[in-house]
């Protein structure tokens, strides 16, 4: 196994880090969870990624479940042996409002401290790898959340810290109060990042590889588009599938944005390149994402331990010149918006 620095962290990490987000809700058995991180964690993987919101989507009844679960599997391995990262619940920029403490969440001292003593009680352990602002607050100053983050890697509660969704603005913006102030800086960005959705080869892939900062992409299959199940039958299973007869109209906005006649377009070719390169699709499309040089780790997902076959395939894969630029020329022919 060929481990990766996140940021300029001692932090080691796979190259695919196994996301949790569906424990307590499309992995409704604790048995079945169990089962997908002791696959993941047999293949190697030694970075698992959780956070006080999951399961997803969020339920006020809910939240804080995935990391129960974490944390009892947790208790059958050695706690070196896992670099565990979580995030403290932010406003999310309007898209929803986190169903924790009451819908009033922000990343400020008060609501962080009280995040991190909630995420250490259910993880069962005394200190984070990574610990992450799951949205970027645009009303408390950075600086104010960034003093409260230090304080959190000063008490040796948390190791490093990260942000996620964030912007290149927002990203450079912290690294300066982080130097200014002596905080501890965001050594890692988690973004939607895949081969439906590129946005992050613009500016904030010339900040991470300025400033070493890694990003740990999720979403490399675009919510499961990119598997091609919803070419084959556009209400096949999956999270996007309810979201599109949900009432919600947020959800259905999103499941819009990555299914759609050009995005299932743009999947079949994908597809065909997979087939010519005697690849699966999600093992390309996650072997596509983790090759970029600003990447530490690519986060991948499953509601059952089967569907982690294809994902754990990326980790040894590395694609070709020629499968790059064909991924590159489907791209270009049909652009879709992604705003």
């Amino acid at each position: 196994m060929q481990y990766r620095y996140i940021g300029k962290t001692g932090l080691r990490v796979s190259p695919i880090c196994l996301g949790t987000m569906t424990f307590g809700t499309q992995t409704p058995e604790k048995s079945e969870a169990f089962k997908i991180m002791d696959k993941a964690y047999d293949a190697g993987v030694n970075f698992f990624d959780t956070a006080e919101l999951y399961p997803v989507p969020p339920q006020a009844n809910l939240a804080g479940i995935t990391e129960e679960i974490v944390g009892e599997w947790m208790q059958t391995k050695s706690r070196d042996s896992i670099i565990l990262a979580t995030k403290v619940a932010g406003a999310s920029s309007g898209w929803f409002v986190p169903p924790i403490r009451h819908g009033l969440t922000a990343i400020d001292r008060f609501h962080i401290e009280k995040a991190i003593e909630g995420s250490l009680k259910r993880l069962k352990t005394d200190y984070i790898d990574l610990y992450q602002m799951h949205w970027p607050d645009t009303i408390v100053p950075i600086e104010e959340s960034l003093e409260a983050f230090d304080r959190l890697v000063q008490s040796g509660k948390v190791r490093y810290i990260g942000t996620s969704n964030d912007t290149a603005y927002g990203t450079t913006k912290a690294l300066m109060k982080s130097e200014q102030k002596g905080f501890a800086r965001f050594e890692s960005i988690q973004n939607n990042f895949s081969l439906l959705n590129r946005r992050f080869l613009d500016e904030l892939s010339t900040v991470c590889k300025k400033e070493q900062i890694s990003l740990l992409p999720y979403s490399p299959l675009a919510g499961g588009v990119l598997s091609g199940k919803y070419n084959q039958n556009k209400d096949a299973k999956g999270r996007f599938s309810d979201y599109l007869k949900s009432p919600n109209v947020r959800q259905r906005a999103m499941a819009t944005r990555f299914m759609n006649d050009k995005t299932l377009a743009s999947t079949q070719k994908y597809i065909a390149i997979a087939a010519n390169a005697g690849l699966d699709p999600v093992t390309m499309a996650i072997a596509w994402s983790k090759q970029f040089d600003f990447v530490a780790s690519t986060i991948i997902g499953a509601t059952t331990a089967d569907q982690l076959d294809g994902t754990l395939s990326a980790m040894s894969i590395k694609l070709s010149n020629d499968v790059l630029n064909e991924c590159d020329k489907v791209h270009q022919e049909i652009l879709y918006p992604m705003g």
